[in-house]
């Protein structure tokens, strides 16, 4: 294979970048009109049940679960291969166009909330939950996870799942970083029970569903043999610990749309949902 020789200006080949070329663009903004679906409830979620989607629909449930009061929500599909996060109404909540992306609309003006860790700290901070009695320690380790997660996933899980063509060096790369990173967790894991200390928090929340889901096998085909994940113990306790919360059970459900059909959740807008599956009433596109 001859070596790549950057030109002396960039320009965009529409096709290149393997799976995910049709939705990969270096420009932002609406591709087309479409008015995002509003329901009954004060909070209006847009999402996809990826790990980032996961961590607002696992906060969601673990406050209700907790009997928190106002924090009812619908949870609207935005299907990110089809392109929905370009139409004007997503854009309006999210001029990134990435999921997740809410709507607070229990107060006089709706307040548009992006960037999942953003929606963790706003909901945390809205119902006085989940911050933990170490708000530095909590907050520390939510913005770890939202600097260190795009090593495992646009850089690992990219390079070593999905990308056109398997390469030595970008593998090795991300390889060694996303090793490192569970490292850290293993380390901090082995002498607390949660990530902030003795207490459950949006920093678990947030690290769970990348970090917790390559453990338990759930990110990168055979991630867990690559990595040789079963090393990481402590990480293992503490994403099984996770695991067994009925919460993050259906937080983990929520705009699924992948995997067996008994563990998705299309749409959720009732909690009755869990049992009716609104994969039954929505036909696929």
């Amino acid at each position: 294979m001859s070596e790549y020789v950057p030109p002396s200006v960039w320009e965009w080949k529409q096709g290149n970048g393997g799976r995910f070329a049709n939705i990969n663009r270096p420009i932002a903004g609406a591709t087309h009109e479409k008015e995002l679906p509003v329901g009954r409830h004060p909070l209006q979620l847009y999402s996809l049940g990826t790990p980032n989607g996961v961590k607002v629909t696992l906060m969601l449930e673990e406050l209700l679960a907790a009997g928190h009061t106002g924090v009812e929500y619908d949870a609207w599909l935005i299907r990110i291969g089809e392109g929905d996060q370009f139409g004007s109404g997503f854009v309006g909540i999210n001029p990134n166009s990435k999921i997740p992306a809410l709507l607070d609309r229990s107060g006089p003006e709706p307040v548009r909330v992006f960037e999942s860790g953003a929606i963790l700290l706003h909901l945390a901070e809205k119902f006085g939950a989940f911050l933990g009695s170490n708000r530095a320690e909590t907050l520390s380790w939510l913005f770890w996870q939202m600097g260190s997660a795009p090593y495992l996933g646009g850089g690992y899980g990219h390079f070593y799942a999905y990308a056109p063509n398997k390469q030595e060096y970008p593998i090795d790369r991300f390889t060694m970083e996303v090793k490192r990173q569970l490292d850290v967790l293993d380390r901090r894991l082995a002498e607390s029970e949660f990530i902030a200390g003795a207490e459950y928090t949006i920093a678990d929340m947030a690290i769970w569903p990348w970090y917790g889901g390559l453990v338990r096998g759930w990110l990168y085909g055979d991630s867990v043999t690559f990595l040789n994940a079963a090393s990481y113990t402590h990480v293992q306790r503490w994403a099984q610990a996770i695991f067994d919360r009925p919460a993050a059970q259906r937080g983990r459900m929520v705009n699924r749309v992948q995997g067996d059909l008994s563990s998705q959740l299309w749409e959720r807008h009732e909690a009755s949902d869990f049992d009716t599956k609104t994969q039954d009433k929505l036909a696929p596109k």
